[in-house]
């Protein structure tokens, strides 16, 4: 008896023991952790965890791609669901037409993650700090009709130009920097860009070089305090992982390709959003290499070579369009350009004009040098890599030997070929003049027009749409006429996530890599 008294307690004791260990497993998954687990709500709050491209570097002053700025920074202006500037810092401002200068009046009470007040003598270091040609700002080409930045009082800001630019204003929804933490510090080197501080919905709290970066809400955000309580930006760069670990619940929401669609869709856990966007594809030829530098006729004649629909129905299975202008996905496009449809026959029309012929082994050559390059893609962008391969059989065909390469760096300078992206929903300005501009800040083509620059200079200088609109139809003309790249498509930006998250968008027109989508984060959620 003795014996089978003390096997019960034994057992309670045990029994007890699982029950507790089930109980703190249970609470630990439903949170997510630092390591990037999926969660929903748990003793710590509310996690959303998104699957990221990685990061070496945060600072919006600097590097303009980087979907996480907009969590972390708070500009002067901001976006709205429709695209439009909308009050951020700034909660009212003037222009002034004689002196080409606006007024911002920032909101009372603003305040960077460390406590610290933003004021005016931020605004005015993070706009010169990008002006700075020390710097090398991605968005440098943005600044360069500003004359001076003033600040006369902690609340007020002007900004005078040297012509009227309406662009400024979408521009001005870049991150505003403290000057306190970066004033005398060489802005490219400093560790703030591996523990950045701004004043927007969330703060930075580790980063796990990468794996992931974690971000907690701002309880101070202007707005109101976001209602998920914590967002962590697990590195996942290959498309095709972040669809498995959505599967698996390591992830809760991310970007996928559209071949991935069918693994979500009809599931309760999941929705799906196809979001359109301004966002094309292209190959970007470098007019530094011998090849396109000494044969400006070959981005024309190879462009009527690429298969346009072949591509977007085999590879974005229908979740695009195709391509002819940076400027298409809004009102001022120029559907009357050439369009650069599907011809094989007209680009080997095109290259016998200007002089190429067809060697023995079935390749074009000219003056000595065959008709042969390589595109460069970027690493884990299957959607790229599956694009720039068509393309590559597209101009086989035609007589060109053309490879596809996935390097882990890119030399733009010394490369032939990139399968880019681009594109803006914002002012036609925006992905124009510092994309096609000579020599300017995002121009890796080392693409140059004289017409092009003059009629991009004229058309940020005006005002009204109705002078804006022909300069810019104009342009799109002159790049077809003259192309920088071969203009492939636009693709939608395919979303999947837990069905339990709420607050996104869906009519809301993304930009560039999709980035838009986390525009009001502040007032997502997780039942």
């Amino acid at each position: 008896m003795k014996r089978n008294k003390y096997t019960k307690k034994k057992l309670s004791l045990l029994l007890i023991m699982t029950l507790i260990l089930g109980l703190l497993a249970l609470t630990g998954c439903g949170g997510g952790d630092e390591n990037g687990s999926g969660g929903e709500s748990s003793a710590q709050g509310k996690t959303l965890v998104y699957g990221s491209g990685d990061y070496t570097a945060i600072n919006p002053a600097l590097y303009e791609h980087g979907e996480i700025n907009s969590l972390i920074f708070l500009g002067l202006t901001t976006h709205n669901e429709k695209d439009e500037v909308a009050p951020g810092a700034a909660e009212e401002w003037s222009f002034d037409e004689k002196t080409n200068t606006y007024t911002f009046h920032l909101r009372e009470n603003l305040s960077f993650h460390d406590g610290e007040p933003l004021t005016s003598e931020d605004v005015k270091f993070t706009i010169e700090a990008i002006m700075n040609p020390d710097n090398g700002s991605e968005n440098a080409s943005n600044f360069e009709d500003v004359t001076s930045v003033e600040a006369p009082d902690p609340q007020t800001v002007k900004i005078s130009m040297k012509a009227p630019n309406v662009a400024m204003l979408d521009y001005l929804t870049i991150g505003i920097l403290p000057k306190h933490l970066l004033e005398g510090k060489d802005l490219a080197t400093d560790a703030f860009n591996q523990k950045p501080v701004g004043a927007g919905p969330y703060k930075l709290t580790a980063w796990e070089q990468g794996q992931s970066i974690t971000l907690e809400k701002n309880e101070d955000f202007y707005l109101g305090a976001p209602k998920i309580d914590r967002v962590i930006f697990k590195i996942v760069e290959d498309t095709d992982a972040r669809a498995l670990q959505l599967q698996s619940g390591e992830l809760d929401f991310a970007q996928i390709t559209p071949k991935a669609m069918e693994n979500f869709e009809g599931k309760e856990d999941f929705l799906l959003y196809s979001m359109k966007t301004a966002d094309y594809r292209g190959i970007l030829y470098n007019f530094n290499a011998k090849l396109f530098k000494e044969n400006r006729e070959l981005p024309a004649a190879l462009s009527y070579a690429i298969d346009r629909e072949a591509i977007i129905k085999s590879v974005l299975l229908g979740h695009g369009q195709a391509a002819y202008s940076p400027l298409q996905m809004g009102p001022y496009k120029n559907e009357k350009v050439e369009h650069y449809n599907y011809d094989p026959k007209k680009t080997e029309a095109l290259l016998k004009k200007a002089g190429w012929k067809k060697g023995s082994d079935g390749i074009y050559e000219k003056a000595g040098q065959k008709l042969a390059f390589t595109i460069n893609c970027s690493q884990g962008d299957q959607v790229r890599i599956d694009m720039a391969n068509i393309c590559a059989q597209n101009l086989k065909e035609i007589g060109a030997d053309i490879k596809v390469q996935v390097p882990a760096e890119v030399d733009w300078a010394g490369q032939d070929a990139y399968l880019i992206g681009w594109g803006s929903p914002f002012d036609p300005d925006d992905h124009t003049y510092k994309v096609f501009g000579t020599e300017k800040g995002a121009n890796y083509s080392a693409y140059s027009n004289k017409k092009v620059d003059h009629l991009l200079q004229q058309a940020r200088e005006q005002e009204q749409k109705e002078e804006r609109l022909p300069l810019y139809q104009e342009f799109q003309q002159e790049l077809a006429e003259d192309p920088a790249y071969t203009f492939i498509a636009y693709i939608d930006a395919i979303y999947a996530g837990k069905s339990t998250i709420t607050g996104i968008t869906e009519e809301t027109l993304l930009g560039h890599h999709g980035v838009g989508i986390f525009w009001n984060i502040y007032d997502w959620d997780m039942k």
